[in-house]
């Protein structure tokens, strides 16, 4: 089993070198990956939890943890398509890729506060049809030669874009556990990648496997990736139990902006992590 500990980018800490050391101490535990949170906006259930206290920007964070990193994957969990730009993702993120090459998983959602696209401008109905073609466009810019695509929202004709990701294309996590979603996975995804507590997850992972199917995919050709809050991870019988209903991988979150806590609770990652690999 690989675990990913999910950084507290979207938990007001003062001074965001904290953020980034938490992702350094992974590294040096053995945790197999780091995530970043991201939301652009202090709006809804985000404003109730911080206020005016700062929710730092995913790849901004994700780019200097790679620069303090050697191996560690890097992944965003997740990025919502509809307040961002499929061309400037693109590049975005075969930059990050080129200075790190093979660690980037880029994790993508839909999103789910209807307050944040009204405030950005950005679309909220529809945007399950909208980000799908989103991806289709970042997977042509990532292709070799020219990029060219016609689709309801975007259109392209031949354009040179660079760089180029190292490997064929940037491993893409479908996040989000409703039928749309799963659906999405299926079609897009190197791997699923829901907010899951152990029941409902046990519940959804025959139906994603149904999804495989509509889809002419194996369940070997993804990996299946949870987030999950660290209290459903008390000891080795609970990953068994993540394990058995058929995740391959863990990324864990502690929901606080507590330093002692978060330590802590990287450390019990690590425990976990060294006594089931």
């Amino acid at each position: 089993m690989k675990f990913g500990f999910v950084l507290p980018n979207n938990w007001g800490l003062s001074d965001p070198n904290d953020v980034i050391s938490l992702a350094s101490e992974a590294e040096e535990l053995g945790i197999d990956s780091i995530w970043v949170n991201h939301h652009i906006i202090n709006i809804g259930y985000i404003a109730e939890r911080l206020n005016e206290r700062p929710y730092y920007d995913a790849l901004t964070i994700l780019n200097f943890v790679a620069a303090r990193t050697e191996k560690i994957s890097l992944g965003t969990s997740v990025l919502v398509l509809p307040y961002l730009h499929p061309m400037a993702l693109a590049k975005s993120l075969a930059t990050l890729d080129a200075l790190s090459p093979k660690r980037v998983i880029a994790g993508l959602g839909v999103g789910g506060l209807p307050e944040e696209n009204a405030a950005l401008g950005t679309i909220y109905d529809g945007r399950g049809p909208w980000s799908d073609e989103f991806i289709e466009v970042m997977q042509v810019l990532w292709s070799k030669g020219t990029a060219s695509y016609q689709g309801q929202h975007f259109e392209m004709n031949e354009l040179i874009v660079g760089p180029k990701p190292t490997e064929q294309s940037i491993e893409i996590w479908i996040g989000g556990g409703g039928h749309l979603a799963r659906e999405r996975a299926a079609k897009f995804g190197n791997g699923w990648h829901p907010l899951a507590t152990l029941n409902n997850f046990t519940q959804k992972v025959p139906k994603f496997e149904a999804s495989l199917k509509n889809h002419d995919r194996d369940r070997a050709d993804l990996i299946i990736a949870p987030r999950v809050e660290i209290e459903s991870l008390p000891d080795l019988h609970s990953v068994k139990q993540w394990q058995d209903a058929g995740a391959d991988q863990l990324i864990v979150n502690v929901g606080t902006s507590d330093l002692t806590r978060l330590r802590e609770g990287l450390s019990h990652v690590a425990q976990l992590s060294s006594r089931t690999n």
